[in-house]
């Protein structure tokens, strides 16, 4: 059956860590100012694959209205985080947890169960983003999925071969 809730607000994607910051990213040198493209994912949210994926996760959630609602009015939606991770060239996230503080005031009594599912939700958005909403446009066999970094890596690979196109 599913719940049959309003889809909040897209997340707004502050990402108020640095990339070191993050356990599955290996930080480099060179990543120290990338924004992990939080900007294009900003926009395909807004464009549906938010609502998309809060719909399809509504569908086998456990979770209650009432949670759901409790879940909202923390704005524990907005403190998702996405964000293209380029060492597994994949759509990461970090879902938010119920605060210390406000464990009591959810419905149920289920803290933990609404931790879980804020994850699943994660990872159904992170999901969709790959498999829908981002998809790489092969043309030729090659993809423009991201074409400027991909450009600099045939460059950088032309390069360590000895045929640079630049030279």
């Amino acid at each position: 059956m599913g719940l049959d809730v309003d889809t909040p607000d897209p997340p707004s994607l502050s990402g108020p860590r640095g990339r070191g910051e993050y356990d599955a990213v290996d930080a480099g040198e060179d990543d120290a100012g990338d924004d992990y493209r939080r900007e294009e994912i900003r926009t395909v949210l807004r464009d549906g694959a938010w609502r998309d994926a809060f719909a399809e996760w509504a569908e086998s959630t456990y979770l209650s209205a009432d949670e759901v609602a409790a879940v909202d009015r923390l704005g524990l939606f907005d403190e998702f985080d996405f964000y293209w991770d380029p060492a597994g060239d994949e759509v990461g996230y970090r879902a938010p947890s119920v605060p210390a503080d406000e464990r009591g005031s959810i419905p149920g009594d289920d803290p933990d169960g609404v931790d879980e599912e804020l994850d699943a939700l994660g990872r159904t958005v992170s999901e969709m983003l790959e498999n829908d909403y981002m998809l790489r446009d092969e043309v030729d066999g090659e993809s423009d999925f991201f074409a400027e970094e991909e450009e600099r890596e045939s460059e950088a690979e032309a390069r360590d071969a000895g045929d640079d196109p630049a030279a």
